[in-house]
């Protein structure tokens, strides 16, 4: 590996940019690509390569790039995932162990202390700051998603509108449609574009079905690896072949 090679790579993981080092297996020539862009090397990928590599960077598997581009391997670095809650409610408890389970290094906002204790979440990083403040410090990322769990408008909105300014690739807030739609005229009278608020997944979760609050969890991780891998929502295919 080349030293021009080696530091763009060592810069884009340094500041926790989802990278990938390409090397072309018949010439030994390598790539830098972070952020969709050829960063350093030799190696000149094209636009069919280039589109390759976002999606083995996006479903976080390094490996041969798909035939007919199978001469270019792709090793993949990615940021941990991170999984922002804010609510210390009991959704919350149960979705904190899922999401660790599943490789997301979980942390609890939450300025009400007798809620967000360790007792009750044992082992969790726990911040007491004001959900705006929280995630300004928490900085997310394309690898980070954020849910707001405590259904009450002075912590949730000022944590979303704090989120729609990241590159979070999930924002999540629990509450009903009718809840939802207040929410959403709220954060409009806030600033907040219609593209923005879009991004916002609410209610919270995939429609399985289910009420407890185990199962809202689930619903929750479901959709956060739906979006995180790109995958189509339900019924997207038949919608499309209508």
């Amino acid at each position: 590996m080349k030293r021009e090679v080696f530091d763009a790579l060592q810069s884009a993981r340094a500041a926790k940019q989802p990278a990938a080092l390409l090397t072309e297996l018949e010439s030994g020539r390598q790539a830098v690509v972070a952020a969709g862009e050829v960063r350093a090397g030799a190696l000149q990928p094209g636009p069919e390569v280039l589109d390759a590599v976002a999606a083995a960077v996006r479903h976080d598997r390094s490996g041969r790039l798909p035939e007919p581009l199978d001469g270019t391997f792709a090793a993949v670095f990615n940021p941990p995932l991170r999984l922002v809650v804010v609510g210390a409610v009991h959704i919350a408890q149960l979705l904190a162990p899922m999401a660790e389970l599943a490789g997301y290094e979980v942390t609890l906002i939450d300025p009400r202390q007798a809620w967000a204790s360790p007792e009750r979440f044992p082992g969790l990083t726990l911040l007491d700051d004001w959900p705006d403040e929280a995630l300004a410090k928490q900085a997310p990322d394309s690898r980070t998603a954020v849910v707001t769990l405590t259904h009450d408008p002075k912590l949730d909105d000022p944590a979303l509108i704090a989120a729609l300014s990241s590159e979070a690739f999930y924002l999540g807030a629990l509450g009903s449609r009718r809840t939802h739609a207040k929410r959403l005229e709220r954060l409009r009278t806030q600033g907040c574009d219609e593209a923005a608020l879009a991004r916002i997944h609410g209610p919270i979760g995939l429609a399985l079905g289910g009420r407890s609050p185990a199962e809202i969890a689930i619903a929750v991780l479901a959709q956060m690896t739906q979006v995180l891998h790109g995958a189509e929502p339900p019924g997207a295919r038949r919608e499309a072949a209508a």
